[in-house]
């Protein structure tokens, strides 16, 4: 037998064996099978085996030990994905929350911008009309002050024409 042939042709060699073996007068069952080529392709087996379970056991381990690394590399991605997702959502939320509060400083900027230019107004109208009220107080002292001193001089002036 060559050492190399597989367990699985080994098997197959011991099958058409039997297949084919001569079968025994009223045993329908029953068969007549080379003793000693049955056992040689038996022993073939057996030897075989142990090393074809281990490379078994190998292939098993090695698809074990990948599909755990692929499972690693999936929850790594996992967790990378969902961490970039997270911060992409707080980042729209900084970006919300600093949209309203610039919206919500321009509004309080025009709302204190017109109260200031109110309050101006207010003061300058104010102003004016206190500097308004103090010259002609000043222009009525002026022109009494001028009446009493042509009274008081006298006739001597001549009249002058008032502005």
């Amino acid at each position: 037998m060559n050492e190399n042939e597989g367990i699985l042709e080994l098997i197959e060699m011991l099958y058409t064996m039997i297949s084919d073996a001569w079968g025994v007068p009223l045993g329908n069952d029953k068969c007549l099978v080379d003793r000693d080529k049955a056992l040689d392709l038996i022993e073939e087996i057996k030897a075989q085996l142990p090393a074809e379970m281990a490379e078994a056991k190998r292939l098993v381990s090695a698809r074990d030990e990948f599909i755990r690394n692929a499972k690693k590399e999936a929850e790594s991605v996992r967790k990378m994905a969902e961490e970039r997702a997270r911060k992409m959502v707080e980042e729209q939320e900084v970006v919300r929350a600093a949209k309203a509060r610039a919206e919500e400083m321009i509004a309080t900027a025009d709302t204190k911008s017109r109260e200031l230019r109110r309050a101006a107004n207010e003061y300058l109208a104010a102003s004016l009309q206190s500097a308004e009220e103090s010259m002609t107080q000043a222009l009525e002292i002026v022109r009494s002050s001028r009446s009493r001193f042509r009274t008081a001089a006298g006739s001597s002036f001549a009249p002058q024409r008032e502005q």
